[in-house]
């Protein structure tokens, strides 16, 4: 069976009216800097850190907090010094998407590699789909780029509210990967699965109180957290696997891990709390490329609704 996919959103005349003027100068001047070398953007990745410290003060806030939340046994120091990298990273996550999106081939291999693929070639040599359990670290973008010149991928994704940055933003995260099904479009990520497709998801962030289990992540012991990595396992023939996103002293890497073992169990609360259990492993290979900035702990538990930021 076809699977329904996202259709590549095409060219809209009204892309070249005046609201969205400003759209298209900041999509130009990304794609200007995007052919510089990438010991410039790296520092021009900086410079855009430090802009985004002073210009997005309540990104920055929930940053730390999130960091006393996640880490209260660390000094105010230690959690000062892995923000301050974060908000750096968060700069350099700009210019890495447009890497992504626009960089040649041979441009994206050679600051880049994938580890670990032996494990998604296990399971879709027995004719399984896979489940690729993501974090969201800074590098994704481009990591996705660089894992399509691999093994291309279906990504599960949401659309840009600005409809010239969606056209942008599909084109681009589409690039040498597969298609894109939309994160509402549940059916479609169970298609591809049972088609033996490798499929991206997230299972890391707050997707608000319907269908989700409060387990711990790190040191907050209620943190919502999304079941829908247990309905897509049960609902298809797949596996899972885990695989991260990191910037480090040779480029970039996208490392694909093990994924559970009697996964799902049954238990739903289990089941998820391993998944984070998963999810802290992989933040902690590098805190400061992981999004702090999402306010991870925005949806409460009805018996303890106050909110932590």
């Amino acid at each position: 069976m076809a699977v329904k996919h996202v259709a590549e959103p095409p060219f809209d005349w009204r892309f070249l009216l005046p609201r969205y003027w400003l759209t298209w100068l900041s999509i130009g001047l990304l794609y200007l800097i995007s052919w510089l070398p990438y010991r410039l953007q790296s520092l021009l990745g900086a410079g855009l850190g430090r802009l985004l410290a002073v210009v997005a003060k309540k990104r920055v806030a929930i940053a730390r907090r999130n960091l006393a939340l996640c880490f209260p046994h660390w000094t105010e120091a230690e959690r000062e010094k892995v923000l301050k990298a974060n908000v750096r990273e968060a700069g350099m996550a700009l210019l890495e998407a447009s890497m992504g999106w626009w960089w040649p081939d041979w441009r994206v291999r050679r600051i880049g590699r994938v580890e670990g693929l032996e494990h998604v070639e296990r399971i879709q040599q027995q004719g399984k789909g896979v489940l690729a359990l993501a974090t969201h670290n800074m590098s994704l973008e481009l990591g996705c780029r660089l894992l399509g010149l691999t093994h291309p991928s279906v990504a599960f994704y949401r659309k840009h509210n600005n409809p010239l940055m969606e056209y942008m933003q599909y084109r681009g995260r589409a690039r040498s990967n597969k298609y894109m099904i939309h994160k509402r479009d549940v059916k479609g990520l169970i298609r591809a699965l049972h088609d033996g497709e490798l499929c991206l998801y997230l299972p890391d962030q707050d997707y608000g109180p319907n269908k989700c289990e409060f387990v711990p992540f790190f040191d907050v012991k209620q943190t919502a957290t999304t079941t829908g990595t247990l309905l897509f396992a049960n609902a298809s023939n797949c596996e899972t696997v885990f695989v991260v996103s990191l910037r480090d002293k040779d480029g970039y890497l996208v490392k694909f891990l093990p994924g559970l073992e009697n996964f799902p169990s049954g238990d739903d609360k289990q089941d998820v709390t391993r998944i984070n259990e998963q999810v802290e492993k992989l933040v902690l290979l590098a805190p400061e490329q992981y999004l702090w900035m999402h306010k991870r702990f925005k949806t409460r538990p009805a018996d303890a609704p106050e909110s932590l930021y």
